[in-house]
């Protein structure tokens, strides 16, 4: 399974592992994501119009050191899926998703017409973040995460997306389940747990497979095995989202 993000830095943090725990798994699952920092839609639709190589490529986690633009990329190979999200700071607001999700899909669309198209669902910033209060204007990350994921669910309808990846709402379910912190700088994922998270829920979501028996382990930061059963717990407990759900 070949699977393309069009994202930034927290696709990034979804496909750090994830080639590696489909491995773990014998399942073949290459991973590439078109890198640029805080990439909005807006960024993504400049990108396709000018046909720029402004994007650096990732594959299995790793930048392999070049850039491609967003054509260059789409027909490099035969894609299962592609996934798209919005910047993390206007995840909230649907009204920045367009008209460049609707561009950026139909163009992705005729460049790839057998691929999937997954939203990916963003996640709320860590409570009492300085971004989130500040900039955003929020109290509460659960409000924060409300907003996102609403604007994630009429993204997905309007695009009729095959699936959404819900990395927000796993983060929310592992908050809840006594997880300290899944953030490393109050936005991104931490390096060890979060990220780990987020791959085991992509795996699944994309591969249909249970997470329970996974045997990964070779993280960037140190995971407690607590910390590791409850993360795959918390996978197991939503990994069914798509949009099928949320219609």
């Amino acid at each position: 399974m070949n699977i393309l993000s069009i994202g930034n830095s927290f696709s990034q943090d979804a496909q750090r592992y994830l080639h590696r725990i489909a491995k773990a798994d014998g399942f073949t699952l290459n991973t590439f994501n078109l890198y640029i920092g805080g990439c909005p839609l807006s960024l993504h639709y400049r990108n396709m119009l000018s046909e720029e190589r402004a994007y650096t490529l990732e594959m299995n986690g790793e930048s392999i050191g070049f850039k491609v633009s967003l054509k260059d990329a789409l027909l490099n190979r035969d894609w299962d899926v592609v996934t798209i999200q919005q910047v993390s700071n206007l995840s909230p607001y649907y009204e920045t998703y367009q008209p460049y999700l609707d561009k950026v899909v139909e163009y992705v669309r005729l460049c790839v017409p057998k691929a999937k198209i997954a939203i990916h669902q963003t996640w709320a910033y860590e409570q009492g973040s300085q971004r989130m209060n500040v900039e955003l204007g929020y109290n509460d990350h659960v409000d924060m995460f409300k907003d996102i994921e609403a604007s994630y669910k009429k993204a997905a309808e309007q695009i009729n997306a095959d699936l959404i990846i819900p990395s927000g709402k796993l983060f929310q379910r592992l908050i809840e389940a006594g997880i300290e912190k899944v953030h490393r700088d109050t936005s991104h994922a931490g390096f060890g747990l979060g990220r780990y998270a987020l791959g085991l829920l992509w795996y699944s979501v994309l591969s249909g497979n249970g997470v329970k028996n996974n045997t990964f382990c070779d993280f960037d930061e140190e995971i407690s095995e607590a910390d590791i059963e409850t993360a795959k717990e918390c996978v197991a407990e939503i990994c069914h989202v798509s949009l099928r759900d949320v219609k």
